[in-house]
């Protein structure tokens, strides 16, 4: 994709807000309990995104993974330390998900999976929640 294009995906909106950023594309569903605060790095063994900071990006993933609890608490961490990503789009909307990202003020969105597909790592992206855009750039 050259630096001009731009697509525009319709989305579902869940969690209000726009943010920007680099994508960081994840194949895995995130747990927000196994983010590492102070660096923002994934630290869960195995994931596919194991050792890669989402502080600042739009990190794109299946969805989420794991209780409210540690969910919630898991993002807490990640906006007190600077290091929470800056808006999340996802396959398939899940409960926890969409309440810990409302709660925390994160814009999230579902995008279809012929869009979703289309992401790719390091594509900058434009996500607005409350328009249910996602602008490649």
């Amino acid at each position: 994709m050259s630096a001009r294009e731009v697509t525009v995906m319709g989305c579902r909106g869940a969690a209000p807000g726009r943010a920007s950023g680099p994508a960081v594309v994840s194949s895995d569903a995130i747990c927000f309990y196994l983010v590492d605060p102070p660096t923002g790095k994934v630290i869960e063994p195995g994931h596919a995104i194991e050792g890669r900071p989402i502080g600042g990006s739009v990190l794109v993933c299946p969805g989420g993974k794991g209780s409210s609890v540690v969910q919630a608490d898991g993002l807490y961490q990640l906006s007190k330390a600077g290091t929470a990503p800056a808006a999340i789009v996802v396959e398939e909307f899940d409960t926890v998900l969409v309440a810990t990202a409302v709660i925390m003020g994160v814009p999230l969105v579902r995008c279809a999976p012929q869009d979703f597909v289309r992401i790719r790592d390091g594509d900058v992206l434009e996500v607005d929640s409350d328009e249910e855009a996602v602008t490649i750039r």
